[in-house]
């Protein structure tokens, strides 16, 4: 087996607050994004975590690459 099993588990880590630009304190995902964690792909999940919301913690980059670059700012849709 080439793919070992991963499992995506959520990234909230119990600070719960939205802050003025719509994003979690705690976890640093949108309310869209928290409500649709359960039913979004275990790829979608990967990507939001190890790419999208790293990029918009304090200190990140705040840019993600290619052409998914607008959910690193929310702001921007």
């Amino acid at each position: 087996m080439s793919d070992p099993f991963r499992a995506v588990l959520s990234p909230c880590i119990g600070i719960c607050n939205l802050d003025d630009r719509g994003l979690c304190e705690g976890c640093h995902r949108t309310g869209q994004e928290i409500a649709a964690w359960s039913v979004l792909d275990d790829a979608t999940r990967l990507y939001l975590m190890d790419v999208v919301l790293p990029a918009r913690a304090p200190g990140g980059a705040g840019r993600c690459p290619g052409d998914r670059a607008w959910l690193c700012d929310p702001a921007a849709r």
